[in-house]
């Protein structure tokens, strides 16, 4: 199975408490994992139910409208859990790791979908438990949600969740504070948006395009924190541009920023700043004044 649809009505059960919260929580975390049902335990259609590694995309309908709303991994085999029926009884469940759900009123609308996929019963599916989906509808799916939704602003280098097939994917897995959208910006405006390694500055490289693209590094490796850690912007967290970013990941332990710069220094490069022309001007005219031409 290359996807599956997962019906969601938040005004019927518990299906998912909290929705705002975990919308809010997984621009910081990155992944949110529920266990989610999927229909009876038994009976006809079993063969249908998700496998792992298969995209997995919420369909939102009810009283809030119907729509895309999220996309995400199925995450384990089908399996039984207790307390999910109507009346309490085991229902089929899998857990999913979600990497993106969009804000109630922000789904992809079912006529734009309905108009890139018309294979699909969109009504049909919004309503379902689950829905296996093939492989070129499951294309079409991608293609929509890729020009729909907004790219990751966290990180731009990374492709949008659900745009790519899962065969297609290295999952790399980042520090959730590096992703923090509050903690970005307070570390952002003490260091600025220069590499704190080896200086390059997209705006600098780039004009107005490049303005206050970096990634965020966190500097205390993840497993050397405890569950009561309190996150310091400033003390924990330094801009590094994609490539030292990528460097400094490329041991378990993280190479520091000194080192960083230090393999720079032994590989031959030297610190330094973009000179403007005017500055060159005047470098010049001060060494004819000096005599020094």
């Amino acid at each position: 199975m290359v996807a599956v649809l997962l019906g969601w009505n938040p005004g019927v059960g518990d299906t998912w408490p909290g929705y705002s919260r975990v919308v809010d929580e997984l621009g910081a975390a990155g992944v949110h994992r529920r266990s989610w049902p999927t229909g009876p335990g038994t009976g006809a259609g079993a063969e249908a139910l998700p496998e792992p590694g298969a995209d997995a995309w919420l369909l939102l309908h009810g009283k809030t409208g119907s729509g895309l709303i999220g996309h995400g991994v199925v995450a384990s085999a089908p399996y039984l859990a207790a307390g999910t029926g109507p009346e309490g009884e085991p229902r089929t469940c899998v857990d999913v790791d979600f990497d993106a759900l969009l804000p109630l009123g922000d789904q992809i609308a079912v006529d734009i979908l309905a108009a890139r996929a018309p294979l699909t019963d969109w009504s049909a599916a919004a309503s379902a438990g689950s829905q296996a989906v093939p492989e070129e509808q499951a294309r079409a799916i991608r293609e929509v949600w890729a020009e729909q939704l907004p790219a990751d602003e966290m990180d731009p280098v990374l492709p949008v969740p659900g745009t790519l097939p899962q065969d297609a994917l290295v999952r790399v897995g980042v520090s959730r504070y590096e992703r923090d959208p509050h903690a970005r910006r307070v570390c952002l405006a003490h260091y600025g948006t220069s590499c704190a390694a080896c200086g390059f500055s997209f705006e600098a490289a780039y004009g107005p395009e490049g303005e206050g693209f970096i990634h965020v590094h966190h500097l205390v490796p993840a497993a050397q924190l405890g569950p009561g850690y309190e996150l310091d912007p400033v003390g924990d967290l330094v801009p590094l541009c994609p490539n030292c970013h990528a460097m400094a990941h490329r041991r378990r332990i993280p190479y520091t920023v000194a080192e960083l710069r230090a393999m720079r220094s032994r590989a031959g490069y030297i610190g330094g700043s973009v000179v403007s022309q005017q500055e060159l001007d005047a470098q010049a005219d001060a060494r004819r004044i000096l005599g020094s031409t």
